[in-house]
């Protein structure tokens, strides 16, 4: 499963009302990108505190912030390469600080599936961000291009994840947690196989133009 990038615009249209109500009320996208990283660690915090179910939908509604806070900048016309940098490191800031929170609940719960499982979705899921950044920086799938590429992006981390805190702590089994995560770590680790592949086929494509 992928998401092309017409459904995130799609996604994208359904929240710019909302995003233009909290533009009208003062705040800008650089705003509710700090507000959404604030969401987020108190989402962390919860979790660390082992409330999953509190956490996890604290988590998610941090996580929707995201959508927020570039449908702003586009639809007043406020978009920059500062903003889209502010808003890449806070989205990565914000995860890391997830799986930190993650995996010190699951020390305290004394579950080590829990812990061990949070670090390698953390790590795999940093691989997916860093394949993306790096074959951009080095003019490789321009623009948003490789967004699409591959089955784990970080919205459907973002619902796995959500959803394994929430019915973790609903149902007080910390085994649906570290499915969601091993789901998470392994599903990231294809993805950024699935960009290694897409960047060496462009590689290949820009040595070896194709005569027609």
């Amino acid at each position: 499963m992928t998401i092309s990038n017409d459904s995130r615009s799609r996604i994208k249209k359904v929240f710019e009302p909302i995003a233009l109500g909290m533009g009208k009320l003062g705040l800008t996208p650089d705003g509710l990108t700090l507000i959404g990283f604030g969401i987020t660690v108190v989402g962390a915090a919860l979790v660390a505190a082992q409330l999953w179910l509190a956490g996890g939908l604290v988590i998610f509604i941090g996580g929707v912030f995201d959508m927020f806070d570039g449908t702003l900048a586009r639809a007043t016309g406020k978009v920059s390469k500062l903003g889209a940098f502010m808003d890449s490191v806070f989205d990565r800031w914000g995860e890391a600080i997830v799986y930190l929170g993650i995996t010190a609940g699951g020390v305290l719960a004394g579950s080590d599936p829990v812990a061990i499982l949070a670090a390698a979705a953390m790590g795999s899921a940093f691989m997916v961000s860093y394949t993306r950044a790096k074959s951009e920086g080095l003019g490789f799938t321009a623009g948003t291009g490789m967004a699409a590429v591959g089955v784990m992006p970080r919205e459907i981390r973002l619902v796995i994840l959500s959803l394994g805190l929430i019915v973790a702590g609903a149902s007080a089994n910390l085994t649906i947690l570290a499915g969601a995560l091993a789901i998470i770590a392994i599903g990231a680790t294809i993805t950024v196989i699935q960009r290694i592949m897409h960047v060496r086929s462009q590689a290949k494509s820009a040595t070896n133009p194709s005569t027609k």
